[in-house]
């Protein structure tokens, strides 16, 4: 560690100390909740870089976020998270949801249509965007607003609802296939990480109520106008300096141990640190390996969270083909299209070099290990399709990203197996998106997993809570 070695007999230090385990958002979180209410952390991170599965990296001249992240207005947390660390100009809201989607299946061709609100009351807002939505027949959109309403009325506290799959439900509540892939669809793959046949009821209607049938604003969209790490990392540096947190990157925790004074010990490479509290913000599998035994009651369970791999395609052409910041498609294996030209620097001179599009394609399991030669194969005609002013551009360059856990499956069934902040083990507590936050596998759910196990740590240390977000509990 970039600090050297401490005997592991040495003294603990001054005040109660905490230690954090892993720098995604959810220990990022952790990490800033227990200094502010005084607490001595230390950050420790496998990687090289903080952020999680929601970084940055450089290619050439570009800076390439390893996928598209975007947040919804009603993401409370995560929205506190980018004030937290003084990042909130950097990935702003849109003023008002607007989403272009565009199908190609038409034999007339590409058709324009758009999911917007007005500033009507729920669940007036949509009512306009629903009754003029060109991708459904008239009677598939009076379906879709019964369908809404009966979804309105679900008890998200109710344990059946994670028993059963969210496409079945569609069907018995009037949805056609085409009404599921147009518009169900559209939005839960992007949210669930799933199709509505793989996805949980529960937590699909969590997604729903919360984003489009809570508040008038809640599904308006947010995402960073500057590459992933300027927030993630470089801005979270920052701010956990601030905080006093001493933050240490590509350092591995290897094992912990409770002693019988109640302390714990974090051993890593060269060093053993002693904490008065433990949190473990690292994927489902790797906090199953870390845990004492007795930590809980079925640590098997963990190892049943299914994961769902997320595929992005990276295309830069050399001249602007898309005049919107984004679009969702229909008809085609592309799903959601987003402008990265100016994050990524790609410029020349001052001036734009061309256009850097990511294709962020959720629920990827068919996708995710083919040859780039293949998926070039089949995306670059798919983009001239749906995007005329590709038909004449040259691709300068063409890559993709893989992240093959980057979510947990929103199966149904999953909700019993995911955990709650505190383990049986006094002094460890659990964080991550896995985690039982009621959202699905979301930057929101991570920032969630992050407050609820400070908040935890700092009851057991003896501290006082009144310095956590407000957000807390809202919508969980």
């Amino acid at each position: 560690m970039s600090d050297g070695t401490r005997p592991a007999d040495a003294p603990p230090g001054p005040g109660r100390h905490a230690v954090v385990v892993g720098g995604g958002l959810a220990g990022i979180t952790a990490a800033l909740a227990l200094a502010d209410a005084g607490v001595r952390v230390t950050l420790l991170e496998g990687r090289p870089r903080l952020g999680g599965l929601a970084f940055s990296f450089r290619r050439g001249d570009l800076t390439v976020d390893n996928g598209q992240h975007v947040y919804l207005r009603c993401c409370t947390a995560y929205r506190w998270f980018l004030d937290r660390i003084d990042g909130s100009a950097l990935a702003p809201l849109q003023d008002r949801l607007d989403v272009p989607v565009v199908d190609v299946t038409r034999p007339e061709g590409r058709r324009l249509g758009r999911l917007r609100r007005d500033p009507l009351p729920v669940p007036l807002h949509l009512g306009r965007s629903l009754a003029t939505y060109p991708h459904l027949s008239l009677a598939e959109r009076a379906r879709v607003g019964r369908a809404a309403l009966a979804l309105q009325g679900l008890d998200l506290a109710d344990p059946a609802l994670d028993t059963q799959d969210f496409g079945s439900w569609l069907a018995a509540h009037g949805q056609s296939a085409r009404a599921v892939r147009v518009l169900w669809d559209l939005v839960g793959v992007a949210t669930l990480n799933a199709v509505a046949g793989d996805a949980s009821l529960a937590l699909a209607a969590m997604v729903f109520k919360t984003g489009l049938l809570s508040d008038p604003g809640a599904a308006d969209i947010g995402w960073a106008r500057v590459p992933l790490g300027e927030l993630h990392d470089r801005l979270a540096r920052k701010a956990l300096d601030s905080a006093g947190v001493r933050t240490e990157t590509r350092t591995r925790v290897t094992s912990l141990s409770l002693h019988g004074n109640g302390r714990w010990s974090v051993q890593v490479p060269g060093e053993t640190l002693h904490a008065d509290a433990v949190v473990l913000a690292v994927p489902q599998r790797e906090a199953h390996d870390l845990l004492p035994q007795g930590a809980l009651d079925a640590p098997e369970r963990l190892l049943e969270i299914g994961t769902a791999p997320i595929l992005n395609v990276h295309v830069v052409y050399d001249r602007k083909v898309l005049d919107a910041p984004f679009l969702a498609a229909l008809g085609t294996p592309v799903q959601w299209v987003f402008d990265r030209t100016d994050a990524a620097g790609l410029l020349d001179g001052g001036r734009r070099a061309g256009q850097y599009l990511a294709l962020s394609q959720s629920a990827a399991r068919d996708e995710i290990d083919a040859p780039v030669a293949v998926l070039r194969e089949r995306y670059l005609p798919e983009l001239r399709r749906l995007l005329p002013a590709a038909r004449g551009a040259e691709v300068t360059d063409f890559f993709v990203t893989r992240e093959r856990t980057a979510t947990f499956a929103p199966a149904p069934g999953v909700g019993r197996l995911r955990p709650g902040a505190r383990t049986k083990a006094p002094g460890l507590y659990l964080a991550g998106s896995w985690t039982s936050t009621g959202w699905p596998a979301t930057m929101e759910s991570a920032v969630r997993s992050g407050v609820s196990a400070a908040e935890a740590a700092l009851g057991a240390l003896g501290r006082s809570c009144d310095r956590l977000p407000d957000f807390f509990g809202e919508a969980a």
